[in-house]
């Protein structure tokens, strides 16, 4: 799949670490500060398309993540979901979630019910660079030296 968009890095995204097996992302995204994926490097569609250990594996990323996540970003709530209706592509996002962000209680994607002020936006903004050494010091810590550039 040439076209993937979980395969090609992109703009929106910055990897924070990389392993021969998963990456996980930061989201470059406005309205969601500390939006990450960990998302399976190749193209598996399902989690049970996966052996126990490699599941096993990939979810205590993405529990790594979100501990991480909910320790610097201070969220209300984190959600966690994987889609892949519209990419085939087994990922996780890990989205840190606050009774004032636009959307709340609803999904992200939802239509938007409010609107954050811009210092509480850039406060948690403020948080982004710790994020990403704590998130690549703990992944480090577990799994050994990132395959990043």
């Amino acid at each position: 799949m040439e076209k993937c968009v979980l395969c090609n890095t992109t703009d929106s995204t910055e990897v924070v670490y990389r392993s021969a097996k998963w990456r996980v992302l930061l989201v470059d995204d406005d309205s969601w500060p500390g939006f990450c994926r960990v998302v399976l490097n190749g193209h598996v569609a399902e989690m049970t398309d996966l052996d126990y250990r490699q599941r096993t594996a990939l979810m205590d990323v993405v529990w790594i993540v979100e501990q991480v996540v909910r320790e610097v970003m201070q969220p209300d709530k984190v959600n966690l979901a994987s889609l892949g209706n519209m990419v085939p592509h087994l990922h996780w996002h890990i989205i840190p979630r606050y009774r004032d962000d636009m959307t709340f209680p609803d999904a992200i994607w939802a239509p938007q019910k409010r609107v954050v002020l811009p210092d509480v936006l850039d406060a948690r903004k403020k948080r982004l660079s710790e994020l990403r050494h704590r998130l690549a010091d703990r992944l480090i810590l577990q799994f050994g030296e990132s395959l990043t550039e």
